[in-house]
């Protein structure tokens, strides 16, 4: 690790010893030590004896590296990096404008419980309100979306830095207090000189387990189970004991098993099933229906909801029984089959699709003919955002990953994806729509040696894509996952269009200001980034391009709105 200065004779030569480095080394040994394993870092000048001291790391092979030119996208990859691997993922800036661009991934990771610690360069308290380039107010920035922060003055040794990193993982072992953590470390000149590594032994990660003692919860009412992001298997199970249906969100980690009732939404407003519900219990984070959280607002149903690593308890009706687990103490009740099975069979049928001609038996030439031809019209249909909804679900296996854009095709796979265990990811914390490539760039990555990789599908809009365009750049050197981002085209934010304002408002400036028209050429933005660009219009194309090889694809496919 070095800083050129200028020597007498005219030439460069690295600085002799520099605190700032002597801290950074420390540090991070410290964190490597502890168990985290994954850093990504931004170029910048504040902040090089932290990101000289973590490639030296990498080149010891004691941590993995990523390196991204863009503060946002680093944020996100980091942000994706954790989610995969739940283990907290450090993410290092320079000071001014490159700290407020991490916010964005940093509210995500505060409102979704993912372990982040960000680090930031500053400038050394001299510097601070005296209008110094590139100085601002950094401590605090982040506010009440970071666990806890920490303003750390320039270090004029290593001193201290082993037992800073001590305190900032103690705290993300505790499974309630999971999320981001923010570091503010100032740095004074020289900013780095070449440091020798100390011995470092890599630690084990432990995920940590939930706290608190569970409930214990009685069969009896008619309850259902609601699954939102981040919910995991413990809903499926406890919807099995309980004898309860299953109403979970497609990236709830719960989307199958007997119990599991896809078409959720139209059921929960049906006389004879919503107006029957007695009980809710609540996993995760339901975002993607207007009906879950009306249920839950009603007086008449007992809502129990199981915290999470949320920064916020989901209580939409403001009277739910917040509790740290629940575990069921009886069998299922006598009634609960039929509960369950009504809810399971009517499900079934309103997701019934009769589209596939069936085969014929015949030996009439004639008849197999027309088969033939209703079989080759089929291919040759149009993709409707069903069918690629459909066809992204059902291409997709346990050794996949699936990433959902803030888009509305999320909406649109939540409504018809049956049952299947499979990884799915999304930022639903706050369903913002920025992040999403660099989300499932860094969970691409981070599934890569678990023995279980397989393809990194992004389902997302036109729109989520353009805001995230810059993360589909590579960064020479660095693995390459295997990846198709499916992009459903239907030139703007139709999403909007489901809106009441879109039935009172002037066409013209609905389209103006929200529905925002675009007419990117995707096939020249995968040229330039180094994809490859494949176009599905019909039913044919789109299940050859799922199907497909390829390390980085980038698959078009026209909607119409």
């Amino acid at each position: 690790m070095t800083r050129p200065r200028a020597s007498r004779a005219g030439g460069l030569e690295p600085a002799a010893a520099s605190p700032s480095s002597d801290f950074a080394v420390a540090f991070l040994g410290e964190l490597i030590r502890l168990g985290v394993r994954d850093v990504v870092v931004c170029p910048g000048s504040r902040s090089q004896a932290l990101a000289l001291a973590a490639a030296e790391f990498e080149r010891a092979g004691l941590l993995r590296l990523r390196v991204r030119i863009d503060e946002r996208s680093a944020g996100f990859l980091a942000l994706g990096v954790a989610r995969e691997s739940r283990i907290p993922v450090v993410v290092v800036t320079t000071s001014g404008t490159a700290v407020a661009n991490l916010h964005p991934a940093v509210l995500e990771a505060s409102h979704s419980g993912v372990p982040l610690v960000v680090v930031t360069a500053d400038r050394p308290a001299e510097l601070l309100g005296i209008g110094a380039n590139q100085t601002t107010v950094q401590a605090g920035i982040f506010g009440t979306a970071v666990r806890r922060d920490w303003d750390v003055a320039a270090p004029t040794s290593a001193a201290g830095a082993a037992e800073l990193a001590a305190e900032v993982v103690a705290g993300l072992r505790d499974p309630m207090m999971a999320g981001p953590v923010h570091v503010n470390l100032a740095f004074r000149d020289p900013l780095s000189a070449v440091v020798p590594l100390p011995k470092v032994v890599p630690g084990v990660w432990a995920i940590p387990l939930p706290k608190g003692e569970p409930v214990a919860l009685a069969t009896g009412p008619l309850t259902v189970v609601v699954a939102g992001t981040g919910a995991g298997e413990r809903a499926e199970e406890v919807a099995r004991d309980l004898g309860a249906p299953l109403l979970a969100e497609v990236a709830s980690g719960a989307r199958f098993g007997p119990n599991l009732v896809p078409a959720y939404r139209t059921l929960i407003v049906e006389p004879g099933f919503g107006d029957r519900i007695e009980r809710v219990v609540v996993f995760g984070h339901p975002t993607l229906s207007r009906e879950v959280p009306a249920l839950l607002e009603r007086g008449d149903v007992e809502v129990i909801v199981v915290r999470g690593p949320e920064r916020d308890v989901y209580d939409p009706g403001r009277s739910a029984r917040i509790v740290d687990g629940v575990t069921v103490t009886s069998e299922p009740a006598p009634d609960s089959r039929a509960w369950v099975g009504s809810w399971v069979s009517a499900s079934r049928t309103l997701l019934a699709v009769d589209d596939v001609p069936a085969a014929s038996l015949s030996d009439s030439s004639v008849e197999r003919a027309e088969f033939a031809r209703l079989q080759l019209a089929r291919l040759r249909d149009p993709v409707t955002r069903r069918m690629l909804a459909e066809s992204v679900w059902a291409n997709t296996w346990p050794h996949d990953r699936l990433v959902l854009g803030a888009s509305r095709l999320i909406r649109d796979l939540d409504r018809v994806a049956v049952g299947k265990k499979i990884p799915v990811h999304a930022n639903r914390g706050l369903a913002g729509i920025d992040g999403t490539i660099a989300t499932a760039t860094g969970i691409a990555l981070a599934s890569m040696g678990s023995g279980r990789e397989g393809v990194t599908r992004v389902l997302l809009g036109d729109l989520a894509l353009l805001h995230d365009a810059g993360s589909l750049a590579p960064t020479p050197g660095e693995t390459v996952p295997r990846m198709q981002v499916i992009v459903g085209n239907d030139g703007g934010g139709t999403i909007f269009d489901a809106l009441e304002v879109a039935g009172t408002a002037d066409p013209a400036l609905f389209d103006r200001v929200l529905y925002t028209p675009q007419t990117v050429d995707f096939a020249a933005l995968a040229t330039a980034y180094g994809w490859e660009h494949r176009r599905a219009a019909t039913r044919a194309e789109l299940d050859d391009a799922l199907t497909a090889s390829g390390d980085r694809v980038l698959i078009e496919v026209p909607l119409a709105r």
